[in-house]
């Protein structure tokens, strides 16, 4: 089962989440990026979909740090009203998809589809060049 880290300081949305996605895919959350940064000193995941206005570190910070450690992991970068940012700009600085709040459950639910889909190819990618070679690619 593909999983995903779902990072926001509002307790009410990092919740709603949550129940989306549980019943699709095995689920973590985390309030801040710090706590974010210890489930990924033990965990790999499929996507990452965190707030960007959050206490201490942005997930602006944490999309910088997951980029660092594992470019391949795909980062969703969620802004409320009033902290809008340059989608491109975020793109540029390696976020797999943008998306403003308030948003559609639709639409969350269609981009993080798109995440773990594009994390699952490069898994089956990396799977069958190590298979063909006898060595990771």
């Amino acid at each position: 089962m593909p999983t995903i880290l779902i990072v926001d300081d509002d307790a009410v949305i990092r919740g709603m989440l949550y129940e989306v996605f549980s019943e699709k895919y095995e689920c973590h959350t985390a309030s801040t990026a710090e706590e974010a940064f210890q489930y990924l000193e033990v965990e790999s995941y499929d996507a990452i979909l965190t707030d960007i206005a959050m206490p201490g570190l942005t997930g602006i910070e944490l999309l910088k740090r997951v980029q660092l450690r594992d470019s391949e992991t795909p980062v969703i970068l969620i802004s409320g009203k009033g902290n809008e940012q340059d989608p491109q700009q975020l793109v540029d600085l390696g976020a797999f998809a943008y998306v403003s709040k308030p948003f559609k459950l639709i639409e969350i639910e269609a981009v993080v589809a798109q995440a773990v889909a594009k994390s699952e190819s490069q898994e089956t990618h990396l799977a069958t060049k190590t298979t063909r070679t006898g060595r990771p690619a």
